[in-house]
């Protein structure tokens, strides 16, 4: 895996990120895409199309490389990637990679000692046809990350799925 990932230009902000970091297998892929595109596409739902990056350079990227490399688009709150366990497992789950956590790493420990002592969630699964879900919804503040994990942890698959 190259060091030297490519920039990420989103040119919609009301676009999820997706970042394919698995290249094993191209139907799986083609399955998640067509999910997403699907969802978008859904009568009475106007959101807007995923922004995929398929290139081979992420190849291996680790949800480190990929956060440093998400953060730098600060409208972006949330990345998705299809990663080993998307391709394997026949929910196609991407894995979700909360940006906004590191806001927390200033926190006076005085106050907030439960908080820096207990860290929320940074990471949850989410199925494809839940993806624009997620990201309008982090995006917009009407929830925060640390709910979706809960929604996993109370899933029986342990995914965020579209309600």
């Amino acid at each position: 895996m190259a060091t030297d990932l490519p920039e990420i230009v989103r040119p919609d902000e009301w676009a999820p990120l997706v970042i394919r970091t698995d290249y094993t297998d191209d139907s799986a892929w083609r399955e998640v895409v067509a999910e997403l595109d699907r969802v978008a596409g859904a009568e009475g739902r106007s959101e807007s199309p995923a922004h995929l990056v398929d290139d081979r350079r992420w190849d291996g990227a680790t949800s480190d490389e990929a956060l440093v490399a998400a953060a730098r688009d600060e409208e972006l709150s949330v990345v998705f990637l299809a990663d080993g366990v998307t391709m394997r497992s026949p929910l196609r789950p991407l894995l979700a990679l909360d940006l906004v956590a590191d806001d927390d790493h200033d926190l006076d420990p005085v106050y907030y000692r439960e908080l820096i002592d207990s860290p929320p969630p940074r990471d949850v699964r989410v199925v494809p046809d839940a993806v624009h879900m997620v990201h309008g919804n982090l995006q917009l503040a009407n929830l925060d990350f640390p709910e979706f994990a809960e929604a996993a942890a109370a899933d029986p698959e342990g995914v965020v799925r579209d309600v």
